[in-house]
């Protein structure tokens, strides 16, 4: 088998004649246009449309691409994990892809003697991985959790497991069940990084947000490294970690909790609790390949050269707009109009999970006009900002209204989630407290 590097999560794994592209986003603009790649693509999705499957993780945009499943060969068949949700299954499919839901941890064959196992991270744990978007831990029966999943492909000798984004301790239960499937892994592919809006997104000091920076990435080595160590891989790609801010937000790249690849590396190959010797960290350019035949990559990493990487963030991706940056500024009684409509369903939602908060949900309208809602069945009002400080528990959210009008217009049209993660929306938060019931309500805060 062989392992062919093409961008973030996106990787080819082929057999022989059988090729499975994986999570591809092979565009720039995902997150409504925050999301870049950096290095630059050298390819277009239109060169990969030769392959026999694609498989896809999630729902997240630098996985499940709209972008790019637009643009490449609707008879290319998708697999995915058999969610109990069939959102992620009803969003491809109304592309004109035929969806193939594999069941949970049932080892499938593809083609050729090729074999797939996808699960999901069961044991999901979402104070780790913030990802309230059709998580359903909160839910009264925490049933099955996750929104993502991780593979496992093999042809009978050779076995690669895909983590992609399932930080360790969401899912480790899954990872020991394919530890016990599978004896031996010859190749995995790992996740090193997060797609947090924190820090940077954040109105806490520069101290602060260096401190929580150095956290994270330390965070996501540490969960890498229980990956390696429970696998005992011979091989090991660390993978789907790069992104780029484009447009307004490249002001913030500096500050995402973000390790670059060559520093991931160096973390892997001189840390002392993985045997150097029999469990061997490889990196790749985009497009080079690793062949587990061979044990050999197609050609040597180029590191990147951080001048031109800033150049590039100057001149070209900082020049970009916004998928919504070319809507019409709505009017203020367009946006009010929605916030019944809008109430009610959080509220309904908020319900149904039994949740509620002292802290109160603020967002900015105009410079001078807020609406606050609360979490405890008390209603929303219309405040001025000289009124703000009858607060003393609140999020605070800041965003472009083009956007507040896409999200509170539906999730067809953009959702809080995709919106956090893309880095469009500024929190200030007191006290400087996680409280995920509060955000995932606020994900059903539209019409």
């Amino acid at each position: 088998m062989k392992v062919t590097y093409l961008t973030s999560a996106s990787v080819i794994i082929e057999d022989h004649n059988v090729k499975i592209l994986c999570d591809p986003w092979l565009v720039d603009g995902e997150f409504y246009g925050s999301w870049a790649h950096y290095p630059p693509l050298s390819f277009n999705p239109e060169e990969f449309n030769d392959v026999n499957y694609i498989y896809i993780s999630h729902i997240h945009p630098d996985h499940c691409s709209i972008k790019t499943l637009n643009r490449m060969n609707k008879d290319i068949p998708i697999l995915i994990h058999s969610y109990q949700s069939k959102f992620l299954k009803n969003n491809i499919e109304r592309l004109g892809y035929q969806v193939t839901e594999i069941p949970h941890n049932k080892r499938t064959n593809l083609k050729d003697n090729l074999h797939i196992n996808i699960l999901a991270a069961d044991n999901c744990n979402p104070e780790l991985c913030h990802k309230y978007f059709g998580c359903s831990t909160v839910e009264k029966n925490f049933g099955s959790t996750s929104i993502d999943s991780m593979f496992v492909v093999d042809n009978g000798q050779q076995v690669i497991v895909n983590t992609n984004d399932c930080p360790f301790p969401l899912a480790e239960t899954s990872a020991a069940t394919i530890k016990r499937k599978y004896e031996h892994v010859d190749m995995l592919l790992v996740g090193y990084s997060s797609a947090s809006a924190y820090p940077q997104c954040f109105t806490i000091s520069e101290s602060d947000k260096i401190e929580a920076k150095n956290k994270i990435i330390q965070n996501y080595w540490s969960f890498a490294e229980s990956y390696v160590n429970l696998f005992k891989p011979e091989f090991f790609l660390p993978f789907a970690g790069r992104y780029i801010l484009a447009g307004k937000k490249s002001l913030l790249n500096s500050q995402r909790a973000i390790s670059e690849l060559e520093d991931t590396y160096e973390y892997f190959t001189k840390n002392s609790k993985i045997n150097q010797q029999e469990n061997q960290c490889v990196i790749l350019n985009s497009k080079s390949s690793f062949d587990l035949d061979t044990k050999q990559i197609s050609e040597a990493y180029i590191p990147i050269d951080n001048n031109e990487k800033q150049n590039y963030i100057d001149n070209v991706l900082s020049k970009r707009k916004y998928d919504f940056e070319d809507d019409k500024e709505p009017e203020i009684n367009q946006i009010l109009d929605l916030i019944p409509s809008c109430y009610s369903r959080y509220e309904k939602r908020r319900n149904e999970l039994g949740f509620s908060s002292e802290m109160v949900i603020i967002i900015g309208l105009t410079k001078e006009k807020f609406l606050s809602i609360s979490a405890n069945g008390n209603g929303y009002q219309f405040i001025k900002k000289n009124e703000l400080d009858q607060f003393k528990k609140y999020v605070r959210i800041s965003l472009d209204n083009r956007l507040l009008m896409r999200i509170l217009s539906g999730p067809k049209n953009a959702h809080w989630n995709n919106a956090e993660i893309g880095s469009h929306l500024t929190f200030e938060r007191q006290p400087d407290n996680y409280e995920r019931g509060l955000y995932y309500c606020l994900s059903y805060f539209h019409r």
